[in-house]
């Protein structure tokens, strides 16, 4: 008989909606025991593809040594443990200082990544970030709050590229993100607001720069919320921009078209 495997696994929930988490993800979560679910970001949707009988433990009022603590004895009864993260874990999931705990303790573990907000609001805007001699950088980041940034990597310094970026936990800080945004990008500029992206209660916003802080206020969002700015928000909210991409032109060659070519040749 095989030796049991009870990894701990960090798993992507996704950006809300149950059926955008990934296949591994579910499957994951069928086979667990435990489930331990940042239930502040996390809808209890997402429980549904736990087995039955698995136990959900809700981390929103837990301490760092409590989930350590919690997975630990999980782990030393053979059980099989998901701690399930909003999005993608690797982005402002704070799976790193967990993960550094479990190996103090030699507790296996693996990440199963899952879908960001950032990609999911482009989905519903139909928008594709990078355009072909238009823009072709995205930039994941944050305000300066609670949580300090580094001075290099400050949002001022950031909106100087002029690049798409996705804007994450930053909605509370609304009227320094639009001082920022429109001294670099213009405040006659169109961004978008994001709001409770794939869940039944999403909004996405499309806006001057100028108008964040007062549609932020009369629309009530203090939350799960992500500023978006660039061209391609342009793009997607007028789509005029006339935009080709090398990929599927005529005039490009590459090499699986002369592949292509050369496949057909043979056939005469």
């Amino acid at each position: 008989m095989g030796k049991i495997d009870n990894r701990v696994k960090f798993v992507g929930a996704g950006p809300g909606d149950p059926d955008l988490i990934t296949v591994k993800g579910q499957q994951a979560l069928n086979q667990a025991d435990i489930v331990i679910y940042a239930g502040s970001l996390v809808p209890k949707a997402l429980l549904k593809w736990k087995k039955e009988g698995a136990e959900a433990l809700n981390s929103a009022t837990m301490t760092l040594d409590e989930i350590i603590k919690a997975i630990g004895i999980a782990h030393r009864a053979d059980k099989k443990v998901v701690r399930l993260h909003t999005g993608d874990p690797s982005l402002y999931g704070a799976i790193f200082e967990q993960m550094r705990e479990l190996d103090k303790l030699a507790i296996p573990y693996e990440v199963v990544p899952g879908v960001t907000a950032a990609f999911a609001a482009a989905a519903s805007m139909a928008m594709e970030y990078t355009l072909p001699e238009i823009t072709q950088t995205l930039i994941l980041t944050r305000i300066s709050g609670r949580t300090p940034v580094p001075e290099e990597e400050s949002l001022e310094r950031l909106a100087s590229h002029k690049s798409s970026m996705a804007i994450y936990l930053s909605i509370a800080h609304v009227e320094q993100v639009q001082k920022i945004l429109s001294t670099y990008y213009g405040e006659t500029s169109i961004c978008a607001i994001a709001y409770k992206v794939s869940h039944p209660e999403e909004r996405i916003i499309f806006l001057e720069i100028k108008e964040l802080a007062r549609c932020v206020k009369d629309q009530n969002i203090n939350r799960q919320a992500l500023i978006i700015v660039g061209k391609a928000v342009e793009a997607a909210n007028f789509k005029k921009a006339q935009i080709r991409s090398k990929l599927y032109d005529a005039n490009f060659s590459h090499g699986f078209r002369d592949e292509l070519k050369i496949d057909e040749a043979s056939l005469d």
